[in-house]
């Protein structure tokens, strides 16, 4: 219990202020202030992952997750710009509960979330145990305990009520059992909880399945699942397999924006036949989509290659559209398709900054006969597209200026179509940003020579039919695990005095956050 105790204390020097995780998400909703970085489309909630741990299943499993967790966390833990996680908190759960680590601010915070990793690591492999019954639910109630307790410290902090600060958190179950057993278990459990606090409840089942995603570029970006409902909240069950990518990916998504309180992007067409449902004031067709990304910038990363000359800008090379879109949530950027492109009509070499991926929105402040026209359009369009090899050029429309006698410059887009419900957008550039280049044409036939000496090159190549970027690594996760732990003197990780350990925490007696204000 005292270890438990100096744990919850660790709050306050964990890099939690109390103006810098929930505080910080609060004031965004309640003044709709926000920075002209792109803070709000990266905001997560706080996620409390639960590892549930079953023997003998744990010895197949455990090397793989503590690795995909290093390795997720050497990312989120290093990337400048906006914090894209806000909090963290760990559980394991095996014959019974415990709190590895409470909520803790995760950038910056690579060194102890690594030490929790090793605790992991450390836990038994073989052998049998009589697992309780109750374990998983006891730790999901003594985790909203916590989060609550942590949510009061910052009101307190803040002069702020308790019940003002509407800040809700993400539970994932990480389980090698059946996934729907589990979910029924937790239905059981939890009927008589307060889950209001509760975004979301995840049941994650690792299966012992081969890779099947390697010979893809794009792994399962939305695996098979099953949803079950109860008090307000979704119970959503996931499969995935038991190797690292699979779990990777899974990780990663975490830092994608996955909020539905808005879209991101007015897509504009000029329509003069289009039903009222998708007109907007000047006749255009909208189509309102969210804006993902495909790739992480290297310019976030400290120390790579391509980001070693914009240390000093927390932006990278992040296109203006990405940081547009997440301004302000009193009007929508806006893409204006101001023409048709043949595919074959533009030069690579004319596009630049990060792609970008357009999705129908999700928003669920449209009312269900709106999304489900605004899905079918986009549907539509896509087919279009592909159908006529035909790509679009839009302008971005500059947000109200107010009085400001200064024009802004646009930004023009390419709009890719793609063969699933997604379109892919790149800028390209204007005349004021092209220079002179020189492209002499090709002569047809280079001299015998040369070209049998090239060939035979080529020949010793292996070729691929495509590019897989997951089978291609370049060491970035050790090189950012290396830079992220910094000599701080001694680490005093938990694992080194499990031994002692012999109290768990239960509900019959709840953790005391001991926090100084």
């Amino acid at each position: 219990m005292n270890e438990r105790r100096e744990r919850c204390r660790e709050y306050q020097g964990g890099g939690c202020s109390s103006t810098s995780g929930l505080t910080a998400m609060y004031h965004e909703r309640t003044t709709g202030k926000r920075p002209s970085t792109p803070m709000q489309i990266y905001q997560q909630p706080p996620r409390l992952l639960i590892v549930h741990i079953s023997l003998p299943s744990w010895a197949d499993i455990c090397s793989n997750l503590c690795e995909a967790l290093q390795n997720f966390f050497s990312l989120a833990c290093s990337l400048m710009g906006p914090s894209r996680m806000s909090l963290f908190s760990l559980y394991m759960v095996q014959n019974q509960h415990e709190c590895i680590l409470p909520f803790v601010q995760v950038k910056g915070n690579f060194a102890r979330l690594q030490a929790c990793i090793s605790e992991l690591r450390m836990l038994q492999r073989e052998g049998c145990f009589r697992p309780q019954g109750t374990s998983l639910q006891l730790a999901v109630e003594d985790g909203l305990q916590q989060f609550k307790q942590y949510s009061r410290h910052v009101a307190t902090g803040t002069a702020l009520t308790y019940t003002s600060l509407e800040i809700y958190f993400q539970i994932t179950v990480l389980t090698s059992q059946p996934g729907k057993e589990v979910v029924k278990q937790l239905e059981e459990g939890l009927k008589d909880t307060d889950l209001v606090r509760v975004r979301r409840l995840q049941v994650v089942e690792i299966t012992k399945g081969a890779l099947e995603c390697m010979d893809s570029a794009s792994p399962i970006e939305e695996p098979s699942n099953d949803e079950s409902s109860f008090l307000g909240t979704d119970i959503d069950l996931q499969i995935i397999d038991n190797d690292v990518v699979s779990m990777e990916i899974f990780f990663k998504a975490w830092l994608h924006n996955s909020g539905t309180d808005q879209e991101h992007i007015h897509l504009l067409l000029p329509s003069q036949s289009f039903s009222n449902v998708s007109r907007v004031r000047d006749n255009s067709m909208c189509l309102k989509c969210d804006l993902q990304e495909r790739l992480l910038s290297p310019s976030l990363l400290p120390g790579t290659a391509d980001g070693s000359l914009k240390m000093d800008d927390p932006k990278g090379d992040f296109s203006t559209l990405y940081q547009m879109a997440s301004q302000t949530s009193a009007s929508y950027y806006k893409l204006r398709v101001i023409k048709a492109l043949k595919s074959s009509g533009i030069c690579e070499s004319v596009t630049y900054g990060l792609p970008f991926i357009l999705r129908p929105t999700s928003c669920w402040q449209l009312d269900w006969d709106e999304l489900e026209t605004n899905q079918q359009h986009f549907h539509a369009l896509c087919h279009s597209l592909l159908k006529r090899e035909w790509l679009l050029l839009a302008k971005g429309e500059p947000l109200s200026q107010g009085r400001s006698l200064r024009r802004a410059a646009t930004t023009f887009y390419v709009i890719m179509p793609s063969r699933s419900l997604t379109l892919l957008v790149k800028a390209v550039a204007t005349r004021e940003l092209m220079l002179p280049n020189s492209f002499p044409l090709l002569p047809e036939n280079p001299p015998d020579d040369s070209l049998r000496i090239v060939e035979s090159v080529l020949d010793s190549l292996e070729l691929e039919p495509t590019y897989n970027p997951l089978q291609i690594w370049s060491h970035l996760y050790s090189h950012l695990s290396s830079t992220s732990v910094k000599p701080q003197g001694r680490l005093h990780s938990s694992w080194e005095s499990r031994a002692l350990r012999k109290t768990v925490v239960s509900l019959s007696k709840p953790a005391t956050l001991e926090l100084q204000p």
